[in-house]
């Protein structure tokens, strides 16, 4: 089965072909990073209006890049939760057109279950594994029981960790996207030129949740009251002191998580999932017997291939939407564990 994916979830207005879930034929991503970056974020009414400029022709470059017709798709599947509204609405609108006027079915998928999924398409794991999604607007821990059913074992009580890199790197003026500038600046700074704190947080109910809204605030507002004696207070310095700790506060739930549930599996998702140190930190628990994977760079930014890849499993099992679909800005339902 060959599917059309598309995601238009934020700034990235992407286009995929893959068939059978796992063999990509093409991944066109035409980013919107240098119109935003006077703004240091994602504007949301230019992202949806570029979109609605770009959404034709990154689609029939996906589909001859691959060296395919129209009419050898089999299915569309579109990102329709959860992101900007305005974007959604895009990627909806033209996946519904498309898929009626080949008369083939297509399908919403959850962003979310997507980035997943991601690490599935060119490394195959074997369920149940622990699933780690960290992006701009999610930090999700979580047990991967199927491609659909995902048991959310902590989340962050605030901010998203890539929200706090954006926002850090925001009010320094470093760059735009925040968490590129930030992890590259980082590998000339000292971690421990700044003893930035992790929060301290009693849930006992669910232990794995995390929280970035403090080490934000101490970070941008009290970063003297942290600097490690007579250490440089310089751009590199802050980058990695910020770094080190942001990607504490997860790893040390990933461990918990690891060692309560017994799971020996783990895979992670998302944009932040580039980041070199989450990386290392994440392969240092083969040492420990675990196997770790995660996607390659282009698979771990939003992109179309994995919208494809998991609406074809979708797709296989007999599940597809009608033209009743609409898109949505919040998270769909998962259990708590």
């Amino acid at each position: 089965m060959i599917v059309l994916g598309i995601e238009t979830s934020c700034d990235e207005c992407s286009a995929a072909v893959v068939r059978d879930g796992r063999e990509i034929l093409s991944n066109v991503i035409a980013t919107q990073i240098e119109l935003h970056k006077p703004y240091q974020g994602v504007v949301p009414e230019l992202a949806s209006r570029l979109h609605t400029e770009w959404i034709a022709q990154v689609v029939e470059a996906a589909i001859a890049q691959a060296g395919l017709g129209k009419g050898d798709i089999d299915a569309v599947a579109v990102t329709s939760r959860p992101g900007l509204l305005g974007s959604l609405l895009v990627g909806v609108s033209f996946a519904k057109c498309f898929a009626t006027a080949l008369h083939i079915p297509f399908i919403g998928i959850d962003h979310i279950r997507a980035h997943l999924y991601a690490s599935q398409i060119e490394n195959p794991l074997e369920y149940p594994y622990l699933g780690v999604l960290v992006s701009g607007g999610h930090t999700v821990i979580c047990r991967v029981e199927s491609y659909d059913k995902v048991d959310v074992l902590g989340t962050t009580i605030d901010d998203a960790i890539g929200e706090a890199f954006d926002k850090v790197a925001k009010f320094y003026d470093l760059g735009f996207p925040g968490g590129v500038v930030i992890d590259r600046l980082s590998k000339s700074g000292d971690p421990n030129a700044f003893l930035f704190p992790g929060p301290t947080l009693d849930r006992t109910e669910h232990p794995y949740d995390m929280s970035y809204s403090g080490l934000k605030t101490a970070v941008i507002n009290q970063k003297d009251k942290f600097r490690n004696g007579d250490a440089p207070d310089t751009p590199e310095n802050i980058a990695a002191s910020f770094q080190r700790q942001a990607v504490g506060i997860l790893m040390r739930r990933v461990r918990k998580a690891l060692k309560d549930t017994g799971l020996m599996r783990v895979s992670a998702g998302g944009g932040v999932a580039a980041n070199s140190l989450l990386r290392s930190e994440l392969k240092d628990l083969e040492k420990g017997g675990y196997t770790v994977t995660f996607p390659s760079l282009k698979l771990c930014t939003d992109n179309g291939a994995m919208v494809a890849g998991l609406g074809y499993m979708y797709l296989k099992d007999g599940f597809h939407d009608d033209s009743s679909l609409s898109a949505s800005a919040r998270v769909s339902a998962f259990k708590k564990a």
